[in-house]
């Protein structure tokens, strides 16, 4: 490459879309179901709907005893994500089986409202026709 040339940066790629985790695994069994049913007790204090059916819950792994979970919040700047993650993780730490609870805060893919649960979008009256 000359020295004034400038490389051209490929078009960046699309996010990759998240899963639609709104309502947790489908076969989730024991422990699983009960970490997602703990996830619904949490709430994003000014929107009356829980994180999963807003669809902020990404992923959540347990794995020798301790449970992470991936999370985003509508918005980067959101002035109540560190209240949100510490209700979370209290929730979590709840179960007996749980030892270690670690919520991360990511922003890839971004939340947008087509990942909140339809059953979500009809308690927000979103989807009314």
């Amino acid at each position: 490459m000359e020295p004034n040339e400038q490389q051209e940066t490929p078009p960046a790629a699309a996010p990759t879309p998240a899963p639609s985790p709104a309502a947790g695994p489908a076969n989730a069994t024991g422990l699983e179901a009960q970490i997602w049913n703990e996830l619904r007790q949490c709430y994003d204090p000014e929107i009356p709907l829980n994180i999963v059916d807003l669809g902020l819950v990404y992923e959540a792994q347990f794995k020798d005893g301790a449970v992470t979970v991936k999370m985003t919040l509508t918005s980067p700047g959101c002035h109540l994500g560190g209240q949100i993650a510490g209700s979370v993780q209290e929730r979590i730490l709840s179960l007996e089986e749980v030892e270690e609870a670690n919520v991360e805060l990511v922003w890839d893919p971004p939340w947008h409202p087509g990942l909140i649960s339809p059953d979500g979008r009809r308690r927000l009256g979103l989807d009314q026709t």
